[in-house]
């Protein structure tokens, strides 16, 4: 395992920390005892009620007699492994938060953890134990939100809400930024793997999507989210088009989007906000850059649908025809100025797809359940 660094003052109790994880319970699951008797000594010296396995089967033997406010585990560990022991936590505690520590260099694991509903994730060695402290006073926070489900690690690497200066870039942004702009297939395994399942469902109506690209650059991506009012609301991003800030600036850009919709849930979603919003973050930034999207909300109740195109090209598809938005001004780019393209949905369903993408394809379908595609 990693060697620790022993600096007695990294232990010191972190201003504001401790009074947010202050009485919390926490488990920590590390078969390492060093480096999960440091972690233990932070915690407590901040207020935290500390308790801890060595391996995933210990953990699931500690939670079937206290459940705690956070866990912390390791992806690497003998008995049961890490990732077994978080697939297990997604199915038997749901409600358990959890925050992964661990070397692996593998951007797929850490993926697939997140996948399974992982709140954040730390890479070791961790030079500033105060970043262990954020994370998990920020986890904590976003949980004890009624909304806090939508609260991923993005939020974690960038200020959704104005706390501090976008231009002041922390260690651990900074760390992960370098290490992603550095290694563009682990970039590129990040992206592909928080791309959410193929298909999904809310009352009578259905999402999914057809997805065709090059595994030699960066992905187009989507991410979308059914709103409680019966909404859809996605985006589509060219992460390629942005270049080397292609990566940092999709991650701002799914920050946004979850805590956009957030604080929002309650309020009127409004495409035309969320994209002032995020060129503001992107001008501000001093790391993302413009880069090529599309957004779009469908409601189910009146069968309508939004598109503001930003950068990429699209070809709306139904039953009655098909209408085209060129590609235009980016995001980050003035795409505030966009024309929206508001239409009607018939039952058979609708098919946004992007154009001008080379040897890319990528489609997204919304359809009535049990009715067929349409095939225009």
């Amino acid at each position: 395992m990693t060697a620790i660094n022993d600096d007695k003052t990294s232990l010191m109790a972190s201003s504001g920390i401790d009074g947010v994880i202050r009485g919390k319970e926490i488990l920590v699951v590390e078969d390492d005892p060093i480096f999960r008797n440091m972690i233990v000594a932070y915690l407590q010296q901040n207020g935290a009620l500390v308790s801890q396995a060595e391996n995933g089967l210990d953990g699931l033997r500690a939670l079937r007699h206290s459940i705690p406010d956070l866990l912390l585990c390791d992806l690497s560990m003998p008995v049961m492994t890490g990732m077994e022991f978080v697939e297990e936590i997604s199915v038997q505690y749901p409600m358990v938060p959890v925050i992964v520590i661990s070397a692996t260099d593998k951007m797929s694991d850490v993926a697939a953890a997140l996948r399974l509903g992982v709140k954040d994730f730390l890479v070791k060695p961790i030079k500033d134990i105060q970043m262990l402290g954020r994370a998990a006073a920020a986890v904590i926070e976003a949980t004890e939100d009624s909304l806090g489900q939508k609260h991923d690690f993005s939020q974690h690497w960038f200020d959704t809400e104005g706390r501090k200066d976008l231009q002041a870039l922390d260690a651990e942004l900074g760390e992960h930024l370098h290490d992603l702009e550095n290694d563009p297939r682990a970039a590129r395994e990040l992206l592909v793997g928080l791309m959410p399942i193929n298909r999904s469902a809310q009352g009578d109506w259905e999402l999914s999507y057809r997805v065709l690209q090059s595994a030699d650059e960066l992905p187009v991506i989507l991410d979308y989210t059914w709103l409680m009012d019966g909404r859809l609301a996605f985006y589509l991003i060219d992460t390629q088009s942005a270049k080397e800030s292609g990566t940092a600036t999709t991650l701002l850009i799914r920050a946004f989007f979850n805590d956009y919709l957030r604080t929002r849930m309650a309020q009127q979603y409004d495409i035309n906000t969320l994209v002032c919003l995020l060129e503001t973050s992107i001008m501000e930034s001093g790391y993302a850059a413009p880069i090529k999207g599309l957004f779009g909300v469908f409601d189910a109740c009146d069968r309508s649908i939004q598109l503001i195109p930003t950068g990429l090209g699209v070809n709306l598809i139904t039953s009655e025809g098909t209408r085209s938005l060129t590609a235009t001004r980016w995001l980050g780019q003035e795409a505030r100025r966009n024309q929206v393209l508001s239409s009607y949905v018939p039952p058979s369903g609708a098919r946004v797809a992007l154009a001008e993408l080379n040897s890319a394809a990528f489609s997204v379908n919304i359809r009535r359940r049990n009715e067929r595609y349409i095939t225009k």
